[in-house]
């Protein structure tokens, strides 16, 4: 199936204890660049989020954002050193002693001597937390790779209309062109008649010039070739469409067949000399560059 390199995914889970919220977004780009904005407590699970994320994505610039709260009451503690109290009491002795002070401390006064009381994180249970985040990474996966699914049957329909419009575009310039031919006929005619003065001319002399202008135009060989270009390109399209498997190749040819198609275009418009072929062949060009951008889009 066709899938579209731009999506958006969400999944949210709350339990008594913890809450996360992952959002994921993407835009088109050539190769797979992940980027994750997540506190510190998810860091150690970087790698594998890309490895789940590899089961989903193959390209596009994705980027993933997570909201994570600890609800837990226990997830901090109070150290007490009672060693390095010892030597606070000690020395305050001592001085009291040495300098003839009155020796006044109280518990409260002590715990707020530097590191005799510190408040430590309580060291994270990993892979309980993991098995917390990974069905909700994968919640939100499914949601985007649904998403970009979504899209990609809109990007097949609008290239099939496309591409069908082309061939409407190709059809016409191959009726154009036996008018084109009677038109410089006709033309050659007259002006061969005021040259000479109303003189007859020899009409195998006509048929021969008016031959030579027609091999000039001629533009069968690219009109057949852009018909098997664009029938490509459907095929491509409806195999694709119908299609379990992984699509990763298809925007490569595409963009190849587009740009025989642009070819073939170009080559219409250098042997046009008519304005009716010419402005078909802009037309035909304008196509070819829709298509190439909506190709770029697919994954």
């Amino acid at each position: 199936m066709i899938k579209s390199m731009t999506g958006f995914g969400r999944a949210e889970c709350n339990t008594d204890t913890k809450s996360l919220i992952i959002e994921m977004k993407a835009v088109n780009h050539r190769y797979s660049d992940i980027s994750f904005k997540m506190p510190k407590v998810l860091a150690p699970f970087e790698i594998q989020m890309r490895n789940v994320l590899k089961e989903y994505i193959t390209r596009g610039k994705v980027d993933l954002f997570f909201t994570y709260q600890d609800k837990s009451e226990g997830n901090q503690k109070i150290s007490y050193n009672q060693e390095l109290a010892g030597e606070y009491v000690s020395y305050m002795k001592q001085m009291s002693e040495q300098f003839d002070l009155p020796y006044e401390l109280r518990a409260g006064q002590l715990a707020k001597f530097p590191d005799v009381l510190t408040i430590e994180e309580v060291p994270t249970d990993e892979e309980a937390l993991w098995q917390f985040v990974e069905p909700v990474l994968r919640e939100a996966c499914t949601g985007f790779l649904e998403a970009r699914k979504t899209e990609g049957k809109r990007l097949y329909e609008d290239l099939i209309g496309k591409l069908d419009h082309m061939l409407t575009i190709v059809d016409a310039v191959e009726e154009r062109f036996p008018d084109i031919i009677k038109e410089y006929r006709a033309k050659l005619v007259d002006k061969v008649k005021d040259l000479l003065e109303g003189a007859t001319i020899e009409e195998s002399r006509i048929a021969a010039e008016v031959t030579i202008f027609a091999d000039k135009l001629c533009v069968d060989e690219e009109i057949v070739r852009l018909r098997s270009h664009v029938a490509g390109a459907k095929e491509i399209l409806e195999q694709a469409d119908h299609s379990e498997s992984n699509t990763e190749s298809i925007g490569r040819k595409l963009d190849f067949l587009a740009q025989e198609m642009n070819r073939e275009a170009n080559t219409i418009l250098s042997k046009a000399n008519d304005l009716v072929v010419s402005n078909y062949g802009i037309d035909l060009k304008t196509e070819i560059e829709r298509v190439r951008e909506q190709i770029q889009n697919i994954e």
